[in-house]
């Protein structure tokens, strides 16, 4: 029986149809769409359907940036409405499953083998709690809670919470944010659009003259990008520092994430960003700040920390889920 899973991020929608197995989903045909591309979702998922062959399809699970009330969503990062039942109409399909995008992927990443996931910490294996925190196009949380044998994986909207700064260059950053926007969430900060908000905090405020081909770069093409290619390059101090702090308040809030799961049994890394600035989080500044939890930093200490280096991750838990639904 054939079912469609699906990453609906605010930059891109991954779709697939899978074939369910004894052995699990096995890909039929997959493809990414760019999502502002497209008014609607339907259309998306239409595009998609009618560039191959149109196999029936038994049921449906979609991974959607945003929360999802009673079947139904308004996306974070888009223009859409995403509801369970006008999905079901228009595919057609006779069951349709819509979750947050962190749940889905936490379901995706529990399956990844050995070699798609990178240790920043060991730490000390144990049964217990997992939690997962992503930054992409925005920021994403999700807990896994173990429960006897089982995983039970529970969404959040934990990436809006607030941004609570540690220093005086983050009390700076918070301040620089807070005249923009008002309210600063975390999100604001870890994510694509958020590491170029950092950069703009340094520059604005006069820690250093931006170079000539820094902004250059950035006309041409998407600014987030150009900060982390230039500082993984080492080609420009102030993209470097923009990356440090990102890395640091990242490693800070997937510490709290941890902390509020008491996630003993680990904690991954997943989403678009971390594995295309993996140097970066393998420097220690990543693993200090999630350990600087002043009486807990042994308990930190013994927490493994990994992260997901396959970008597919959430559409593989979608599959999964998808065929728990036939």
């Amino acid at each position: 029986m054939i079912v469609l899973a699906g990453d609906i991020g605010g930059t891109k929608t991954a779709l697939a149809l899978f074939d369910t197995t004894a052995r699990g989903p096995v890909l039929v045909r997959e493809e990414t769409l760019s999502s502002r591309g497209f008014a609607t979702l339907e259309a998306a998922i239409e595009r998609f359907l009618l560039a191959g062959p149109q196999p029936k399809i038994e049921a449906v699970c979609l991974g959607v940036a945003g929360p999802v009330v009673d079947g139904r969503s308004v996306a974070t990062n888009l223009p859409w409405v995403i509801d369970e039942r006008a999905l079901a109409a228009a595919i057609p399909a006779p069951r349709v499953r819509l979750l947050n995008d962190l749940e889905v992927a936490a379901h995706g990443v529990l399956s990844l083998p050995e070699a798609e996931l990178r240790t920043l910490q060991p730490g000390t294996p144990r049964p217990g709690h997992m939690v997962l925190i992503a930054a992409g196009t925005g920021l994403g949380e999700a807990l896994i809670v173990r429960d006897g044998e089982r995983r039970i994986v529970i969404a959040s909207e934990g990436g809006h919470g607030d941004f609570a700064p540690r220093d005086d260059v983050e009390e700076d950053l918070l301040r620089f944010l807070r005249k923009e926007f008002g309210r600063v969430s975390l999100e604001r900060i870890l994510s694509g659009p958020g590491l170029f908000n950092v950069y703009r905090f340094l520059r604005d405020t006069g820690w250093a003259r931006e170079s000539a081909q820094v902004a250059e770069r950035m006309r041409a093409g998407d600014p987030s990008a150009v900060v982390s290619e230039m500082a993984l390059a080492g080609s420009d101090p102030m993209c470097a520092k923009a990356l440090d702090i990102f890395v640091s308040v990242y490693g800070a809030e997937a510490g709290n994430l941890a902390l509020k799961a008491m996630a003993v049994g680990g904690v991954f890394v997943g989403g678009g960003i971390a594995p295309r600035i993996l140097p970066r989080l393998t420097t220690g500044a990543f693993v200090a700040a999630f350990r600087d939890k002043g009486r807990l930093g042994t308990l930190m200490e013994a927490i493994p920390v990994r992260v997901a280096l396959d970008p597919r991750a959430p559409l593989l838990g979608a599959a999964q889920v998808a065929s728990t639904l036939v």
